[in-house]
């Protein structure tokens, strides 16, 4: 281990569990300077949301215009977390229990306001987002309790029931949020897979039948009470979740010589998750600011998958069972200091320790006929250990128009693994960053942002698994190291009074040590770095209400993204674009992150008639294929045209009734799997695969309240 870095690591878990400084909603103040212009903060009183009949502070977000949540990653480290949410200023010291699913336990009566935020406001940090919107909630209302029942019906799956349900009350100076959330887990897919062979004819047929059904119980608790003049906020979240996958095949061959067999593949996992926070923040003088933060996260994924081959004489000709256990942990110690001694200046401090460590073990039996027998995978039992500290000074200026936020960031981490795999590094990165923004009378605002970013390495990527649905091992990589990327990128906003907004980004992204698939043997590939590459594009953002057009209380919504790459491909040696990553479902996570589709567009469309007490909409999304380079394959995934529509009311004693619609047109989701018989796109072509799936239709009953 660096000597360095363990006493520095040591020092802040001291230093965190010593301070107690918190923050409060009133009588703490960030910054003691003027009031915010109207260029930097948008207010947006409960009053704007009321025509939407919100049930929760979350349904109110939803509709804030020209904005998107982000509810942060689960990347290691607090700010990959943070998100783009604030309450009462702050940002939840939560993870896993994301600010989106804080803010469905709020009930929408308990919100004042919220704000729009895109600049430097009352000393709070914006964390490198361009806006951040933050929830003003009300301390003067008596308990209450909000909750929402729901049952979804799925074409290809048993039906999904669910209760969710939390009290907000304030007890001897203590206000709390305590939530319980059970619902039944069920999902199923259907599809034809075509087989071919070198000549493109087509050798085989497959029906597949896939559900997955458990349950999956979540519990939360949020605290927040004064001590003297330092509040102290609690955050802790319990979830326990089992999965029962079945995968159900028949295959048909298309030739005379091959008989007829059928596959089945297994996957029962059990998931349990516990994660406690705590920050406090306080005026330790007139001109600064202290906070605390410390996190822990523990998970257990324990999982047996298992596949089996049946003739169709009903004979079982292979067996394959893998045991498979998972043990992630994360411990976090963040101290932040805000300094406005010096006028128009805000001088931020932060340093941030961490320890993370994945422990996992795989067990695999093979059986032929002849009895199970041991199937060593090399790098499958691995334990991946980091020690990590993050560094950050920065500081923001600015006037009535002009603000520039600039600092130096330093990371040094410590890597370690044993177990099949016996290796330790070390790591440090310079990560400086600055902002410049324009902000104009006419709620104009324009941003050129300059940053070196440092990826967080998936733990999981460093130790092998199985995925028996393709038949193949998911090999680790014990030599990973994050990658780093300059980015560029210039942003203008325009806003037309509250609703209307349009945004526009460019950006440029220069990446070193490039993650993706690199190639270990002539066919076989894992995680790794392949070299340097390049990121660029287009964003746009929009919302219009559609008056003019005569559609009273209608809104459309617009996101669309452009993007181009290049990386020299490990295998070829050519210029390709970087593979593409993110979701299975085209309504999913469209913007934002490294998502590396060529194009994605959605379309919203709202419309809410007050008097009646009804709204409706649709959505319409799409994105482009996603192609991932492996050495002998080149594994291409395309969703189709997504279309959701949904109709609510609250004219029933104020219970409001919703009834959602996703997937309206059953699209489909297309994988074509190339396989060469030597390096790909170097060697001729052996075999391919069409594969089509139907996510099914899913319709959704959902009546919620709060009294």
């Amino acid at each position: 281990m660096n000597p360095i870095l363990k006493p520095i690591i040591c020092l802040l878990f001291l230093l965190a569990g010593s301070i107690c400084v918190a923050q409060q909603s009133s009588g703490v103040s960030k910054n003691n300077g003027s009031s915010a212009t109207d260029e930097l903060l948008v207010e947006y009183p409960a009053s704007f949301f009321r025509r939407y009949q919100p049930a929760t502070a979350l349904d109110m977000l939803r509709q804030l215009p020209g904005f998107q949540i982000d509810d942060g990653t689960s990347d290691r480290g607090f700010i990959a977390a943070a998100g783009n949410i604030l309450i009462n200023d702050v940002y939840p010291s939560a993870k896993q229990d994301t600010p989106s699913a804080l803010l469905a336990r709020i009930s929408a009566n308990q919100v004042a306001r919220i704000e729009l935020i895109r600049g430097q406001v009352r000393g709070i940090d914006l964390q490198g987002q361009s806006q951040v919107a933050n929830i003003i909630l009300r301390g003067d209302l008596p308990p209450v309790v909000r909750w929402d029942a729901y049952v979804r019906h799925h074409s290809d799956a048993p039906l999904k029931p669910g209760v969710d349900t939390s009290l907000s009350h304030r007890l001897n100076d203590i206000d709390y949020n305590v939530g319980i959330r059970i619902e039944r887990e069920s999902n199923g897919e259907t599809g034809t897979d075509t087989f071919f062979d070198d000549n493109s004819a087509a050798i085989e047929q497959r029906y597949v039948e896939q559900v997955a059904t458990g349950i999956d119980l979540t519990a939360t608790l949020n605290a927040s009470t004064l001590i003297g003049q330092t509040l102290t906020q609690f955050n802790t979240r319990a979830h326990y979740e089992t999965r029962d996958r079945k995968e159900d095949s028949d295959f048909t061959p298309l030739v005379p010589e091959e008989d007829p067999r059928n596959e089945f593949v297994g996957n029962d996992t059990t998931i349990k998750q516990f994660e406690i926070g705590v920050d406090a923040l306080r005026n330790l003088s007139t001109s600064l600011v202290g906070k605390a933060i410390f996190q822990f996260f523990l998970e257990s994924v324990p999982r047996i998958t298992s596949r089996a081959i049946t003739n169709e004489d009903g004979i079982q000709t292979l067996s394959r069972i893998a045991n498979i256990t998972d043990l992630a942990t994360e411990t976090i110690a963040r101290i932040e200091l805000d300094w406005t001694g010096i006028k128009d200046h805000n001088i931020q401090f932060n340093i941030e320790g961490a320890y993370n460590s994945v422990d996992g073990t795989l067990e695999q039996t093979i059986d032929r006929g002849t009895g199970p027998v041991v199937v060593d995978i090399p790098g499958s039992n691995s334990l991946v250990e980091e020690l990590r500290a993050d560094f950050l000074i920065k500081d923001t200026w600015g006037n009535d128009q002009i603000e520039l936020d600039y600092g130096l960031g330093a990371e040094i981490s410590n890597i370690s693994q044993s177990g099949d795999f016996e290796q330790q590094r070390d790591f440090f990165f310079l990560k400086p960053h600055s902002i410049l923004t324009y902000s104009s009378a006419n709620r104009g605002q324009t941003k050129l942002r300059v940053a070196r970013e440092i990826a967080q390495l998936n733990f999981d990527d460093f130790i092998s698994t199985t995925v028996f649905e393709d038949n193949e091992l998911s090999l680790g990589n014990p030599n990973l190291r994050p990658d780093a990327t300059w980015i560029a990128e210039l942003s203008h906003e325009r806003r037309f009074g509250q609703e209307s907004v349009i945004k526009i980004i460019a950006f440029h992204h220069w990446i070193s040590n490039v993650l993706d698939l690199l190639p270990l043997t002539d066919t076989d590939e894992a995680p790794g770095n392949i070299g340097n590459g390049r990121r660029w594009g287009l964003e746009l953002e929009s919302t219009w209400p559609l008056q003019w057009l005569g559609l009273t209380g209608a809104k459309l919504d617009l996101n669309f993204r452009w993007l181009g790459s290049t990386v020299i491909d490990p295998v070829t040696g050519n210029r390709r674009v970087l593979s593409a990553q993110g979701g299975v479902n085209a309504y999913r996570s469209l913007l934002g992150g490294n998502n590396n589709n060529k194009y994605l567009i959605r379309l919203k469309f709202r419309q809410d008639l007050e008097a009646a007490k009804v709204a409706w909409g649709w959505s319409l999304a799409e994105r482009d294929r996603r192609s991932l380079f492996k050495v002998n394959e080149l594994d291409i995934h395309n969703e189709g045209f997504a279309v959701d529509a949904f109709i609510e009311t609250t004219r029933w004693k104020g219970v409001k009734v919703s009834l959602v619609g996703d997937n309206l047109l059953r699209f489909d989701q297309n994988r074509y799997r190339t396989f060469y018989s030597g390096l790909r796109d170097l060697s001729p072509i052996e075999s391919q695969e069409f594969r089509v799936r139907h996510n099914g239709r899913r319709i959704t009953l959902t009546l919620s309240g709060s009294f």
